[in-house]
């Protein structure tokens, strides 16, 4: 299945989810200009970042596209300091170029066909991180206006869900219905994962979470090798998993 009937099953999958879940919980303390703000994030976080994501796992595949899309505290750090007052101090700054450098050594081409092809779908893992961050962001914003991460992930979600369904209205291709499981799989996993990081923003500073939140490499890495088999792992690429990652790990560790 292409990315977007796969977007088209994935995000609608997890507004469900939450839906399912949402009577369940306590509304009283609904804010609407909190709400507003998880609205436009949900313009673009999950619906934009899951297309991006989805069709640079296709190009590129998952551990270069992930390790890449790990770069969201790039942006995400940067930010908080600027726009929400977060402390950014020389441990952020090394970490942040060790991560860029990481990413570089990953977006080198191999000279091979696949390599040629994989450097020209860069755009699309470096604009899922930037948009990943930009979400982060903004629900760090509105849960300081309303603390609900159900909510902001129940409304991003069902307004990402409207969006990717009408942006593929005439682009979709017909479903497959083991692509389809898969996705709606994949929807439910990310919804989850989306909600865990909510809670977390809501409990502590961006340049703390998003770095966590950006470790999943190592679990891309891992599970590429021993399941899906279909990457080979180079000297490079791993040197570029271990260098990403180890940014990540400096930024948690207090000196």
């Amino acid at each position: 299945m292409d990315a977007m009937s796969g977007a088209r099953v994935s995000v609608p999958t997890a507004a469900a989810l939450f839906w399912l879940c949402a009577p369940f919980l306590d509304w009283s303390g609904w804010e609407w200009s909190a709400a507003g703000v998880y609205a436009l994030v949900g313009l673009f976080f999950p619906a934009a970042v899951t297309l991006l994501t989805f069709e640079a796992n296709r190009r590129m595949g998952p551990t270069v596209a992930g390790t890449i899309g790990s770069t969201a505290p790039l942006f995400a750090v940067l930010g908080a300091a600027i726009f929400l007052g977060e402390a950014l101090g020389a441990r952020e700054l090394i970490a942040t170029a060790i991560i860029v450098l990481g990413s570089m050594a990953l977006s080198r081409s191999n000279g091979e066909e696949t390599g040629t092809a994989s450097a020209a779908a860069l755009w699309l893992p470096w604009s899922a991180a930037f948009l990943r961050a930009l979400a982060q962001l903004l629900t760090k914003a509105g849960l300081a206006l309303w603390p609900s991460p159900f909510a902001a992930a129940l409304v991003g979600y069902t307004v990402s869900a409207a969006v990717v369904w009408t942006a593929g209205a005439t682009q979709a291709h017909p479903l497959n219905r083991d692509g389809a499981a898969w996705f709606a799989f994949t929807g439910l996993l990310n919804g989850l994962a989306v909600l865990a990081m909510y809670c977390a923003l809501n409990a502590g500073p961006v340049h703390l979470v998003s770095p966590i939140v950006a470790t999943y490499p190592l679990f891309t890495l891992v599970l590429n090798a021993a399941w899906l088999r279909r990457e080979r792992l180079t000297a490079r690429l791993l040197a570029g998993v271990a260098a990403t990652v180890s940014g990540v790990v400096i930024l948690l560790v207090r000196w």
